[in-house]
C-alpha cells in the first residue's frame, strides 16, 4: 500500500501523544510505503493533483523519530490512501486543500473524505444534533450574544473555527468583559462567535469518545487542572482513564451512521456530562492515550476500516 500523509511539520512533534504518528507506524507496520509532505506543498497542475514531500520511515525513539527520503513531486493519484491531518484553524487555506484533495480520481481514498470535512467543521456538525446539545448560538452580533447569556447566564465564548482550547472564554452573569472581549475578536477576524451554555460538570473532565467508521471504540477523558474552565491536553489538562456511559452509547449511535456514511473514518466527539459539544473531524487526536489506558489497538482499527473501504 501506498501512503501519503499531508500534516504540519513532523519535527517538532510529541511521538508519545501524536495521532498522526501512530498512524504512520501502524501503517508501516503493515507494509505501507510511506510520503509526506506539508500543506503548502499541495498543488492542482493541469489536471493532476501533486504533492512535493519525502518519503517517510518512522521509528519510536525520542529526537530520532524519522527519516526522510530524497524530496521529490508525486502524482497523489497513485497513492492507495491521503491523510488530510494538518491541524486546524480551519482558515481559507485549510478549505482550499479540501477542495483541491477532493479531485483526486480513481482508486485513492482520501481519509477523511475532503468534501465533508469541508462541510463538517466542528463546532457546526453538532448543529444537526440539538437534542444532544447545550443551548448553543452561532452570531457576530452583540446584541444576539447578549441576550444569549442573559436567557442562560453563564456561558462559553469561543472562536467558530478556533481549536485547541485557544480564546476559550467563560462569561459569568456578571463578567464585565464581554464587549471588550467582542471588540477584540472583532478586531481580528469577520467570523462569527459560537456561544453554549456553561455545563458545570466540566470539572469532572472532557470527555473525548473516538469513533472508527461510526462506531465507538473507546474513550479518554481530560480532565482541567485547578481554576481552568479549558480541559484540552496541551493547555494543561490531564487525560485519565473512562469507559462509555450509556448516554455516550446513545450519542454516538445517533451521529455515528451520518459519519459512516460521509467517509469520516477517524473522528473523534467531545462529551461534556450528557451533551455532545464538538465533532471534530479535521485532524482528531486522543489514540495513543486511549490505546495506553484501554490496551487497543486503536490505530489498528482505523487501518482496518481504510482496508474494508479498499476492498469494497
Amino acid at each position: 500500500m501506498k501512503v501519503a500523509i499531508q500534516m504540519d511539520p513532523i519535527g517538532s512533534i510529541n511521538i508519545d501523544a501524536d495521532s498522526t504518528f501512530r498512524l504512520a507506524e501502524e501503517a508501516q507496520s503493515r507494509g505501507a510505503d510511506l510520503f509526506y509532505y506539508h500543506p503548502d506543498k499541495l498543488a492542482w497542475n493541469e489536471g493532476r493533483v501533486t504533492a512535493r514531500g519525502w518519503p517517510l520511515t518512522v521509528r519510536r525513539e525520542k529526537g530520532n523519530h524519522f527519516t526522510l527520503g530524497q524530496d521529490a513531486t508525486v502524482d497523489l493519484a497513485t497513492f492507495d490512501v491521503v491523510w488530510l491531518r494538518q491541524d486546524p484553524p480551519f482558515d481559507m487555506g485549510y478549505i482550499t486543500t479540501t477542495h483541491i484533495l477532493e479531485r483526486i480520481g480513481g482508486r485513492t481514498l482520501v481519509v477523511n473524505d475532503p468534501f465533508w470535512v469541508r462541510n463538517f467543521p466542528e463546532k457546526l456538525l453538532v448543529l444537526q444534533f440539538p437534542d444532544l446539545t447545550p443551548p448553543t448560538m452561532i452570531a457576530r452580533d452583540l446584541d444576539a450574544i447578549r441576550a444569549f447569556r442573559k436567557a442562560h447566564g453563564d456561558i462559553i465564548l469561543k472562536p467558530l473555527y478556533g481549536n485547541g482550547g485557544a480564546g476559550v472564554f467563560r462569561m459569568t452573569p456578571d463578567d464585565r468583559n464581554l464587549v471588550s472581549l467582542h471588540e477584540l475578536f472583532a478586531s481580528m477576524t469577520r467570523e462569527p462567535l459560537i456561544a453554549q451554555k456553561f455545563i458545570p460538570d466540566v470539572s469532572n473532565g472532557d470527555k473525548r469518545i473516538i469513533l472508527v467508521d461510526g462506531e465507538p471504540i473507546g474513550a479518554i477523558n481530560r480532565v482541567p487542572p485547578e481554576g481552568e474552565t479549558r480541559s484540552n491536553l496541551h493547555v494543561g489538562g490531564t487525560a485519565v482513564k473512562v469507559g462509555l456511559t450509556a448516554r455516550d452509547q446513545e450519542i454516538c449511535a445517533e451521529i455515528g451512521p451520518l459519519l459512516r456514511e460521509k467517509g469520516q473514518v477517524f473522528v473523534g466527539i467531545d462529551v461534556i456530562g450528557d451533551y455532545l459539544t464538538e465533532i471534530n473531524v479535521t485532524s482528531p487526536t486522543g489514540l495513543q492515550e486511549l490505546e495506553r489506558f484501554d490496551g487497543i489497538n486503536a490505530a489498528g482499527a482505523i487501518w482496518d476500516a481504510i482496508d474494508a473501504r479498499l476492498a469494497g
